[in-house]
């Protein structure tokens, strides 16, 4: 199986701008970002973990993030995080049976468009529409628009900046069919890292299909796991020696893990 941009369809694998510093989520960091992102969002646990992982980068600068960016600096997280390997689930939508799937978590990242949410102008037939990328607050007002058809329709009225046919600027709402849909493939080339899907076979019927792939969602489920995991080990030592979490938490990982083989 392989990562690809989603309506495109081209497969371009790349290599991101190496941080200076790793952006590794400690024990103490999963736990306070699962704790305040437990009965938020998706969009809003998103900018809790890149706001524990670059605490360098500002309340304003994190949801002004595109989306690309946004989702290729939490691969790099979870990458520092739990390793490069990522694995995964699905279930075959022909058959029905389960699957199970492991990807480097350096196939998902694309070579960088120049993404950038500067407008930028763009010709579609008798059009010219200025766009941007999207970013996290525009998720937001997405999320709360209330069905799916009305969350499509926020985001193209969020995305183009304006539309003008014949010298007259055009509502969004009377944009035709092929020119909404022209802009939908526009915006996946011009940030192509956030609308990120992998390609599946099933082994047992041959059935391919495409998956939406969702760092932002792989990793909460992973953090909030990891995090269980941790409470469960402070519990242990913490009722077997009485430490505190704070110095538990502070152990190395394999530190911890044989201090648990004793208690055990």
């Amino acid at each position: 199986m392989g990562a690809r941009r989603g309506r495109a369809g081209a497969e371009r694998a790349g290599v991101l701008r190496a941080c200076a510093v790793a952006p590794v989520l400690s024990a103490s960091d999963m736990i306070s970002v699962w704790e305040r992102g437990r009965d938020r969002h998706l969009v809003d646990r998103a900018l809790l973990i890149l706001a524990a992982a670059y605490p360098e980068l500002s309340d304003d600068e994190l949801p002004a993030l595109t989306i690309g960016d946004r989702d290729a600096r939490l691969l790099e997280v979870r990458a520092s995080t739990f390793g490069p390997q990522l694995d995964a689930t699905a279930v075959c939508p022909r058959c029905g049976i389960g699957l199970e799937f492991s990807l480097p978590a350096e196939s998902l990242r694309l070579e960088p468009a120049g993404a950038s949410s500067a407008p930028a102008s763009w010709v579609a037939g008798d059009y010219t529409v200025r766009l941007r990328c999207l970013d996290s607050r525009d998720l937001a007002q997405a999320v709360r628009a209330g069905s799916e058809d009305a969350a499509r329709r926020c985001l193209l009225e969020r995305c183009v900046v304006e539309a003008v046919r014949d010298g007259r600027r055009v509502d969004v709402e009377s944009l035709p069919a092929a020119v909404t849909e022209a802009i939908a493939d526009r915006m996946a080339e011009s940030d192509p890292q956030a609308d990120l899907t992998a390609r599946l076979h099933c082994s047992e019927c041959g059935h391919g299909w495409d998956v939406v792939f969702d760092i932002a969602n792989v990793l909460w489920v992973e953090i909030a796991a990891h995090t269980r995991q941790l409470l469960r080990d402070v519990h242990a030592l913490a009722r077997a020696y009485g430490w505190r979490e704070a110095d538990i938490l502070a152990m190395s990982a394999g530190r911890r893990q044989l201090y648990l083989e004793m208690v055990g």
